[in-house]
């Protein structure tokens, strides 16, 4: 009895494995980084797009809003960005999700 439930949880022990880390995938930026990516957009001045979508974490953004990319000193390469209703956001550039608004 022993070894069949020792085998159920070995079996089932890569998809719990898997599940957790498909589910803990978060953006984290530091204040730090916030900081820095608000600085170069103040110094960047770049135009803001009107849009009629909304602006809010974990909507695409339309092929119309222009992502820009952010230097490496930064220190969010991995994301875009773009001026959209005058609000700075962070953009995962397959997706065209915003990861972040930065205030």
């Amino acid at each position: 009895m022993k070894k069949i439930i020792l085998a159920a949880a070995l079996a089932l022990a890569p998809a719990v494995a898997f599940a957790q880390t498909s589910t803990t995938t978060t953006t984290t930026i530091t204040t730090e980084q916030q900081s820095k990516v608000r600085a170069y957009v103040v110094k960047e001045k770049p135009a803001s797009m009107k849009v009629t979508e909304s602006v809010t974490v974990g909507t695409a953004l339309p092929a119309s809003v222009t992502l820009q990319t952010l230097p490496a000193d930064v220190g969010v390469t991995q994301y875009r960005y773009a001026v959209v209703n005058d609000k700075t956001v962070l953009v995962e550039p397959s997706s065209r999700k915003i990861v972040q608004i930065i205030e």
